[in-house]
């Protein structure tokens, strides 16, 4: 453990912090934590199964239940330095005894010279009463840095006595970023166990574990997708961006070494049905990196402090499955109502405060995808240099992409032909975005399956195109504004027809 960490917490300590709460499931570590900085001083443990214990020792001492070991042990603060350790409490935070008792040591200690007791609680779980939320001080512990899981994984080779090439040592490390040693051990295990070794094949068995706490957390979505970034016809300025950063990401140890800034991310901004979700998806497999989904409104919950929670863990999960692509799609959805008052609004804006935080201080190897149809719903704090490395804007496909679009399309279908008047249907798709173009593909050959055709004219797709109705025809007013607003922003054009001068 970084000297750095336990020094924090025994500045807390030596603060006279009456309740600290550390968010972790690893008691293990967090004992050892507590202990390098209390030393042999009193301490008393209390969990559920065995009521009170010593810390130290572990041994039993008496079956209480949380309120029976509080009063049994509120007055010894007085007489020597005591410590009392929480573990999984976070269900019983919500009783009124509890609380109270709570509240008696910690103003005892603020108020009383002569008392010295402090309070540690343990858990997975941030649960924090109103009444206490002036006492308490969160603690996280920092998550190991390169260095620390460099030597976790050199101690498990020597304890094993296995040779392996540092190479592969240093792209093993760099996977594990992001997770706690106790992870990071049974990982080592898992794969030791597999092959009796550990070799660079077991890359993906990290990252196949990482997608385990995807699917328990709840917070996140794992996105399968099997298209390339070739399924994406046009905004050639954009996939050249993205073919730049592919090559640090496919030699991200390497990149980090000789001094490269690991890529924050990417917003982008346009028109519904152009491209950005297709292409937020065929980023992550164009880096050969997971995709997760942000949404944030499956973050809000029901209690105060739920949800900022909730985010806290959200983003803490993307780190932990690091390297990936976080998408956050129509951002600016997920963020409204922000310089509104009202109580959703609230929440809503403390939720943007932390992504913001988060984003702009995160040194983590989370590619960030945002998408937005409309910019002049986000805030300006969001569009501000250092959050993104680039913020890119999809229009309307132009003539050479309608053409590779429909292309795609067809040749996906198995229904390209060169009979095909490519130029009579890119004439008639003016103002047709990607998906119109898809829908007009799609509707094409369903009806020749249902007609009994075995294959699809320039006429059906003419057919076709004259039936759609454009997203020009129906958000005619909508696409001029948000072009209006475009032009008064340094945002790049995703195709490369439409760069400036």
């Amino acid at each position: 453990m970084e000297k750095k960490t336990i020094n924090e917490l025994a500045s807390y300590v030596d603060a006279l912090r009456p309740i600290i709460y550390i968010n972790n499931f690893d008691f293990k570590m967090v004992d050892d934590l507590i202990e390098s900085v209390i030393g042999k001083a009193k301490c008393f443990e209390y969990n559920n199964a065995l009521g009170e214990i010593d810390f130290h020792s572990k041994h039993q001492i008496r079956k209480y239940n949380l309120v029976e070991f509080l009063e049994a042990n509120l007055e010894n603060g007085f007489d020597n330095e005591t410590y009392l350790v929480l573990k999984d409490v976070h269900g019983e935070l919500k009783s009124p005894d509890v609380i109270a008792l709570l509240k008696r040591i910690s103003e005892n200690n603020i108020y009383k010279d002569s008392y010295h007791e402090m309070v540690f609680i343990v858990s997975e779980v941030t649960t924090i009463p109103i009444e206490l939320e002036n006492y308490i001080t969160i603690f996280d512990v920092p998550l190991p840095t390169q260095d620390e899981i460099l030597k976790i994984i050199n101690d498990f080779i020597t304890d094993l006595s296995i040779s392996v090439d540092s190479e592969v040592i240093n792209e093993i490390a760099l996977s594990f970023k992001g997770l706690n040693e106790f992870q990071i051990r049974q990982i080592l295990n898992l794969a030791y166990q597999d092959g009796g070794n550990i070799t660079e094949n077991d890359i993906h068995l990290i990252l196949r574990e990482k997608a385990q706490f995807i699917k328990k957390s709840g917070l996140l979505e794992a996105i399968n997708f099997s298209g390339t970034i070739d399924d994406v016809g046009g905004l050639d300025n954009l996939k050249k961006w993205l073919y730049q950063k592919e090559k640090i990401f496919s030699n991200l140890d390497k990149a980090i070494k000789f001094g490269v800034d690991v890529p924050k991310g990417i917003l982008l901004v346009g028109m519904p049905g152009c491209g950005k979700s297709l292409t937020a998806k065929a980023t992550a497999t164009l880096f050969k990196i997971p995709l997760v989904r942000l949404d944030v409104g499956r973050l809000l919950g029901k209690y105060v402090g739920e949800s900022e929670e909730n985010m806290r863990k959200a983003l803490q999960l993307s780190e932990a499955i690091s390297p990936c692509v976080l998408w956050v799609d129509e951002i600016e959805k997920a963020f409204a109502g922000i310089g509104q008052s009202g109580g959703g609004s609230d929440v809503t804006t403390r939720l943007f405060g932390q992504f913001l935080t988060w984003m702009q201080e995160k040194d983590n190897m989370v590619f960030i995808v945002a998408t937005a149809n409309d910019i002049s719903k986000m805030p300006p704090e969001f569009l501000r240099k250092g959050r993104f490395d680039e913020i890119f804007f999809a229009d309307l496909p132009n003539s050479d992409e309608r053409r590779k679009i429909l292309n795609i399309h067809l040749k996906k279908r198995g229904k390209w032909n060169k009979e095909i008047d490519l130029i009579s249907l890119i004439t008639a798709t003016e103002g047709f975005s990607g998906a119109d173009l898809e829908s007009v593909v799609k509707n094409t050959i369903e009806a020749a399956f249902i007609s009994g055709k075995d294959t699809i004219t320039t006429e059906d797709l003419l057919d076709s195109i004259h039936e759609t109705k454009s997203i020009s025809d129906v958000l005619k007013e909508k696409i001029k504004n948000l072009r209006t607003i475009i032009s008064k922003f340094d945002i790049q054009p995703a195709s490369a027809s439409d760069s400036k001068g």
